[in-house]
């Protein structure tokens, strides 16, 4: 419990919570729409924003957003509007990023940048300036999932339904992509780009043992991802291993173990 009095420790604490609220609400409706192989194009297209934030010595997280935002909607152009497959479209984008933050890293000036920190996650060097982005994006993720609660609920289910109900689903699904983004490049930190869509899925796979209804996946989602956080931050403290690898290990243990007991009634 003495980690607790340390500045740097309970910013890691609040940034890990921060975060779970964030995936919980953005995962969730990722999962719902089936959009995980999405947003692991976007995490890893952000890849390059690094290498060009590093390249131009400017703040690599904003230089990823640009990156970020611009794959989620370039994706969507390419499979909408130019008739190429979503896959092909977003493992195009997915290379593409990893091979410009590699050329850009390459030829950066001086020290290569130490790169684990973003690639496996670091939480424990969280900033100030962090966690304000953070709690800015998940009041606003708040906000607009309590207003429009059931337009994404039905964008996110049916499409089609969504549409004879007039709801603006295009606008709902861009402006849900607009969020992915943002939440993707704002959890790195946390996970690390190899690691971050887990942080987006795991939770959720967990929290949909015990419920189907959306709201509640949200809900336990959330939970499911702070009790793995927290767990992730003290083994990774202690051991002396990266935050995201250690959260994620703690969030599959509970996956594993929660599928195991619900598993048991029925053997019995």
């Amino acid at each position: 419990m003495s980690l607790l009095h340390y500045q740097f420790f309970q910013n890691a604490i609040l940034g890990g919570l921060l975060t779970c609220i964030v995936c919980g609400m953005v995962g969730s409706y990722i999962v719902a729409r089936r959009l995980v192989f999405i947003s692991g194009g976007i995490t890893h297209t952000s890849f390059g924003g690094l290498g060009l934030g590093f390249y131009l010595g400017i703040n690599p997280i904003f230089s990823a957003l640009l990156f970020s935002i611009a794959s989620a909607f370039g994706v969507e152009w390419l499979s909408k509007k130019q008739g190429i497959r979503e896959d092909s479209a977003i493992a195009a984008f997915w290379a593409l990023g990893m091979a410009l933050g590699v050329i850009f890293i390459f030829l950066t000036p001086g020290y290569a940048p130490n790169l684990s920190a973003y690639l496996f996650g670091n939480i424990l060097l969280i900033t100030s300036t962090d966690l304000f982005l953070l709690a800015g994006l998940a009041i606003l993720l708040i906000v607009v999932f309590i207003l429009f609660f059931n337009q994404i609920l039905y964008t996110a289910f049916d499409r089609e339904f969504a549409q004879t109900k007039g709801i603006p689903v295009r606008l709902i699904e861009q402006l849900m992509m607009l969020a992915i983004a943002v939440s993707i490049v704002f959890s790195i930190r946390l996970v690390g780009i190899m690691l971050l869509m887990s942080q987006l899925t795991i939770p959720q796979m967990t929290a949909n043992l015990f419920t189907s209804r959306f709201k509640n996946l949200i809900f336990l989602s959330i939970g499911w991802g702070i009790l793995g956080c927290l767990g992730g931050l003290f083994i990774s403290y202690y051991i002396n291993v990266p935050s995201g690898a250690a959260v994620v290990l703690v969030q599959t243990a509970l996956f594993l173990i929660c599928k195991i007991l619900l598993l048991i009634p029925n053997h019995i």
